[in-house]
């Protein structure tokens, strides 16, 4: 017999999802929702910051999503989805109350444990902050134990900007840096206008003592990488997060598979000097 890893309960198929109850559900962006979910008898849910649940609509098919909450409370598991495809929409259309399958959590997370001491720069692109916010949650909750924090996050216009009450929050501490950036500026929009990476030349961290998070669209994340490699950053130090192809979460399918690397087992947060041929090779 199996036990579900991120409750402790006993399951006799690892491919087999638990039911979880729908208990919240927030339109964050027209084509973006978050879902808090509890588990069955209210049980905790105990994942690290990274790591990655299936998320199957009954009747419909399963996905693999980031978890979005905060490590510190169990109780409460959060999913930020974009709504692109018949499983996402089937999830979109949930009220309080439905159901949902759950299996996880799985695959390796950001090293926030490893990167204590360090300057820690957190690049963002899109719904990359999603996979990004429990590590920023980690960070902040334990901020005497890093240097210089520094948050870097873009969107395609200010419409798309996502989490914006704690992008609110966070800009108004004084123990780190925040920054936004849009790549199209419309009327009104007081901030930036370009591409995240821009931000990395002017944020302050030291480059031989920082540790950096990564996470968006490929091609934002291959130049966010070279952008602090041009800073003096190692790229060993420059963790990446990768959902290729995943589909059973087991390295059981291997539709993730590249070499013998499988980006659901072994990642998929990633050190980009271990995984950097991914970038130039196109997903299937």
């Amino acid at each position: 017999m199996n036990v579900h890893p991120g409750t402790a309960k006993p399951v006799e198929d690892p491919m087999l999802p638990l039911t979880y109850e729908v208990v919240g559900i927030k339109k964050e962006l027209p084509d973006t929702v978050t879902l808090d979910l509890r588990a069955p008898n209210g049980m905790p849910f105990e994942f690290e910051p990274g790591q990655f649940n299936m998320l199957y609509a009954f009747g419909v098919g399963e996905i693999p999503i980031s978890i979005s909450g905060d490590t510190s409370d169990p109780m409460q598991l959060v999913h930020t989805i974009r709504v692109v495809g018949k499983v996402s929409q089937a999830f979109a259309k949930l009220k309080e109350g439905d159901s949902i399958g759950v299996r996880g959590p799985y695959g390796v997370g950001w090293p926030v444990n490893n990167i204590k001491g360090s300057d820690v720069v957190i690049v963002g692109g899109g719904l990359g902050l999603a996979p990004l916010r429990p590590a920023i949650y980690s960070v902040l909750a334990n901020r005497g134990q890093f240097g210089n924090v520094v948050i870097l996050y873009g969107a395609r216009t200010p419409n798309d900007l996502l989490f914006e009450e704690q992008l609110h929050e966070w800009r108004g501490r004084f123990d780190l840096h925040l920054d936004v950036i849009v790549d199209r500026a419309e009327a009104g929009w007081p901030g930036r206008v370009g591409v995240v990476t821009q931000l990395i030349d002017h944020a302050v961290f030291d480059p031989e003592e920082t540790a950096a998070l990564v996470c968006g669209p490929e091609i934002m994340m291959r130049y966010a990488v070279q952008a602090l490699a041009d800073r003096g950053v190692d790229t060993k130090n420059v963790y990446v997060s990768m959902e290729r192809n995943m589909h059973c979460a087991l390295g059981f399918c291997g539709h993730c598979q590249f070499g013998g690397t499988f980006v659901c087992r072994d990642g998929p947060v990633f050190a980009y000097d271990t995984i950097s041929e991914l970038f130039t090779t196109r997903e299937a």
